[in-house]
């Protein structure tokens, strides 16, 4: 990671030199040069890193020492303009007094002083690291060019380690991918590509659809290509399969006609296993020639973009997971392999064998590499539980580990870096895509690109990183954005000894898994932990994450801290977190569902001057947000909770504020000349009940926004936001929510929107015609969602339209009734419907209506939970509640949220009101909220 502690320092020496070069004063010259040796030896770093994968020890020491010394050169920085502000706030404090001002001229001497002795310090330490490069051998980049991953030692079994006897769970993908080869109906040349991860049984599958498919080819091979692929080689590989013999020395070129002419107007199979480059098709297609004759490639790889690549009208064909009995079986056939039926397998072992495979999750490679493990050891319950007990994936399991390290060496730095940050996060966990891509922004990790947005960028980096097999997606927004990920386990592993290598994230879960880590790592992950456990964590640290802590989190004494999130503080006694304010180098500051008896004093926010994102959506707040937040220009995403309402003030100037969430604007009538500026906003959410001019003339200056919330509750909106067509630049919105009257006097209409919506929400619209028949001609929208009283009479029906949507919520006080005709909303997946609607649905639409049984006593039961006070009454309504949930659905992720629920809101015998605890139920089973 040398590379990408390279690049960070050196994007924020340029950035200081600029911004703060008169207050570095003489030492800046010395800034200058370290910016310059760190400039001039990126171009060594890559040979470096190549001979360490190699095993080069010599090498990784000296990229360890240089990722050391730049981190230090950071550390001097920013210590040093945490000790300036210091002494600024003491002089504040006491008042500008004549004393107090000559105090400062000397202040800012002695601090210039200890950061010159620091860099002069570094200066001799990367003076020895750059005349050791010689000694190592390290030359610079354009000396290797062309070498790079390609010369590393591939380390896959070939597919002719393949032992169909011992396959599980891809019986069903052959015979799919069979059908794909054998389709008459397909004439053209067609790319089949297999994707996934490492281990996941690419090969294995390629090989058992070869030998099953073989026989109906002419001509028929299969080839592995892997990171060492070469056109030439690859060319010259398949003739000699072909037995065809070329002159040495025969160019591309030739070669490409040679095996184009063999082939002629044969129908042939070509299986090309392991490709890892993205232009791999457009080096070899023009050898292959499309005779119309039902001719196939079929290709295997780690990613997405390779199949995408390739052939776009074959999708690419994602490998699963085993499930839970595939990969029993697969373990117990590994653990055995000298027996060949199951029923010889002891019956005790098959409890703690579910447990041992579970650990796999899915992964074939790894239930192989533990399987093979099992085998050496005796078939006892005691023997296996020790391993359950004991196995480490980075010893135990080194040749999986080694096999999915070649996706991360193969990545470039900027991915590896985003990579190892999510071992920050537990195991399991959904992560938000854009949490995650605010923290990796505030961290430095995304490189400029252009004229696109970091965000822009760094969801790329995430596509990129799903292309590549190295994380699952979870969901996805209507525009196709990744909206929330997960990391498989083994993934996760090994994202978690790298960082460990790197001293890039301590991850802290109980004491007893602390082997006291190094004191030099960046970032700590607090994991269902107690914060007590700080510290083990060095003064230097750049980020702090908290998932469910014990207690208040301490972070008072990192002055350097970057990146702070806590998320589900549980506490029962109030507490304030204080000292916020000391932290000047933070760029990212999040709270998310926190106990209400923690609070935020929000009253110094305004000092934090380098914030990116402020997120209080889950966090009381004491105090009144000063007007002097928005005088940070470094600001990109606001976001507060409902009970955090602030107040836009004109003359704000933030050119790189992005999101505002839960603004008001109630505040005075701005003068016409002082709006405020915020002309690259692209989410905005806002209250608004009077000054509506305010709220008109600022989305009249938003030519980027894409996303706008308005709530005004009971009030009647104005006609300009209604009739968005008459707003500037309304073309580009593609997420409306608007909650408010509309004017009598006007009638919904298609023509009133704008074109490219895609997500409409309506509430107290207090509608007199039915709004149905206009909005089903907006042909872009994919999600609809009708609340309280968006229509006034007793029947809503959808008799045509609504040719693209694919998620519908009716959460209504009336109508009663709604109707969908035949043939509307054919794309339709996701339904939610208020308990008591009845939905008239045409038969394909019928199994989206899961919600037709809730129970009306099970509600009574929530209400009659919350109002007693006799335990025993109470202990039988949490068994009542309990079974009818159990009931009402067989889904198994709703049953997952069930348990989280139930242990959340009834074990411990505690609930919140009846509203919030029959608005979690009803939320939880998808019907109406806020009974």
């Amino acid at each position: 990671m040398a590379e990408a502690a390279v690049n960070f320092v050196l994007g924020k020496l340029g950035e200081i030199i600029v911004k703060e070069g008169k207050l570095l004063g003489g030492v800046g010259e010395q800034v200058k040069w370290a910016q310059r040796e760190l400039t001039n030896i990126q171009c060594y770093l890559r040979d470096a890193d190549f001979k360490r994968r190699k095993g080069d020890a010599r090498a990784e020491n000296w990229l360890n020492q240089l990722r050391d010394v730049a981190y230090r050169i950071e550390d001097a920085i920013d210590i040093f303009f945490v000790e300036v502000e210091d002494n600024r706030q003491k002089d504040h404090q006491k008042g500008p007094s004549f004393k107090d001002k000559l105090k400062r001229m000397w202040h800012k001497p002695k601090e210039l002083h200890k950061l010159a002795i620091e860099l002069g310090d570094i200066k001799k330490v990367l003076d020895g690291i750059i005349k050791s490069r010689i000694d190592y051998g390290i030359e610079p980049l354009q000396d290797i060019e062309g070498r790079g991953a390609h010369m590393m030692p591939s380390r896959r079994a070939t597919y002719h380690d393949v032992d169909e006897t011992e396959v599980v769970g891809l019986d069903a993908d052959r015979n799919k991918i069979l059908e794909l080869l054998s389709d008459e109906k397909i004439r053209r040349r067609a790319v089949i590509t297999i994707v996934g991860p490492g281990g996941i049984g690419k090969t294995t599958l390629a090989h058992m659809v070869y030998k099953s498919a073989m026989k109906d080819f002419e001509y028929h091979i299969m080839l592995s290509v892997s990171q060492q692929f070469s056109q030439t080689d690859l060319l010259l590989k398949m003739l000699k399969k072909f037995n065809i013999t070329v002159p040495e020395n025969t160019d591309v070129g030739e070669l490409i006609m040679e095996l184009k002419d063999n082939l002629g107007r044969s129908k042939y199979l070509i299986i090309l296993d392991d490709v890892w480059e993205v232009n791999f098709w457009n080096q070899l297609k023009n050898a292959l020639p499309d005779n119309k004759n039902g001719s196939r490639v079929l290709m295997t790889s780690r990613f997405i973009d390779v199949a995408k690549s390739a052939d776009r009208g074959m999708p690419p064909y994602e490998l699963d997971f085993l499930n839970d009995k595939e990969s029993r079986d697969l373990l117990l056939k590994k653990a055995f392999f000298y027996q060949e039926f199951d029923e010889e397998y002891p019956s005790d072992l098959f409890e703690i064998a579910d447990e041992l495979s579970k650990k796999c999750k899915g992964l074939p490679l790894a239930l192989i590499v533990l399987g093979g493990i099992l085998s050496t050891k005796d078939h006892t319950h005691s023997a296996w539980e020790r391993v359950l007990r004991t196995m480490d994936w980075q010893s135990d399991g080194r040749g999986c580990m080694d096999v999915l390290a070649m996706s991360y060496d193969d990545m470039p730095y900027y991915l590896k870096t985003c990579f190892l940050h999510l071992a920050s996060f537990p195991e399991d966990y959904k992560i938000s895509a854009k949490r995650l891509i605010k923290m990796w922004i505030a961290e430095g990790f995304i490189p400029h690109e252009g004229r696109k947005s970091m965000e822009e960028i760094a969801e790329d980096c995430l596509e990129k990183l799903f292309q590549r097999c190295m994380i699952q997606v979870s969901s996805r927004h209507l525009n196709g954005l990744i909206k929330k990920c997960r990391v498989h386990d083994l993934l996760r592993d090994l994202a978690m000894y790298q960082a460990g290598k790197e001293n890039f994230i301590t991850v802290l879960r109980n004491p007893q898994e602390i082997n006291y880590p190094d004191t030099a790592t960046r970032r700590a992950s607090f994991q269902s932990c107690h914060p007590q456990l700080i510290k083990y964590v060095g003064p230097n640290i750049r980020s702090l994450l908290y998932f469910f802590p014990k207690d208040v989190p301490k972070y008072n004494e990192f002055r350097l801290l970057k990146v702070l999130e806590v998320v589900g503080v549980d506490i029962s006694v109030k507490k304030s977190l204080t000292g916020l304010d000391k932290l000047i180098h933070l760029k990212y500051l999040g709270f998310r569902k926190c106990s209400s008896n923690l609070t935020i004093p929000v009253d110094s926010l305004g000092c934090l001057k380098n914030l990116e994102t402020l997120d209080l959506r889950g966090i009381s707040t004491e105090g009144t947000i000063p007007s002097n937040l928005w005088e940070i220009d470094t600001l990109r995403h606001v976001l507060f909770d409902k009970h955090n309402h602030l107040v836009l003030p004109p003359n704000a100037y933030l050119r790189n504020l992005q999101t505002i969430k839960r603004v008001d604007l109630d505040g005075k009538p701005w003068p016409v000349n002082k709006i405020p500026c915020l002309t690259n906003l692209r989410c905005l959410s806002l209250k608004a009940f009077a000054h509506w001019d305010n709220t008109i003339h600022l989305l009249g200056t938003l030519p980027l926004l894409i996303s706008l919330k308005i709530t005004a509750y009971m009030e009647i909106l104005p006609n300009e936001i209604v009739y968005p067509r008459m707003l500037p630049n309304y073309r580009n919105l593609q997420t409306l929510f608007l909650e408010g009257r509309w004017p009598e006097s006007v009638t919904l209409e298609s023509s009133l929107f704008p074109p490219h919506l895609i997500k409409l929400t309506l509430s107290l619209s207090y509608l007199l015609h039915d709004p149905m028949e206009e909005l089903g001609k907006l042909t872009s929208l994919k999600e609809l969602r009708l609340r309280d009283y968006v229509y006034l009479g007793k029947k809503m029906v959808c008799l045509e339209g609504f040719p693209n949507l694919e998620s519908l919520e009716v959460d209504l006080e009336e109508p009663k009734v709604f109707t969908v005709a035949n043939g509307v909303m054919p794309k339709l997946k996701y339904l939610r419907k208020s308990y008591d609607l009845i939905l008239e649905l045409p038969p394909e639409l019928l199994h989206l209506d899961k919600n037709n049984g809730l129970n009306a006593e099970l509600i009574r039961d929530l209400r009659d939970l919350d109002n007693t006070t006799n335990k025993n009454t109470k202990d039988q309504a949490q068994v009542d509640i309990k079974k009818g949930i159990q009931e009402l659905t067989s889904d198994e992720e709703i049953r997952f949220e069930q348990k989280a629920m139930s242990k959340d809101m009834f074990a411990k015998g505690i609930l919140p009101s009846s509203a919030d605890a029959i608005d979690a139920y009803l939320d939880l089973v998808g019907a109406r909220r806020n009974i």
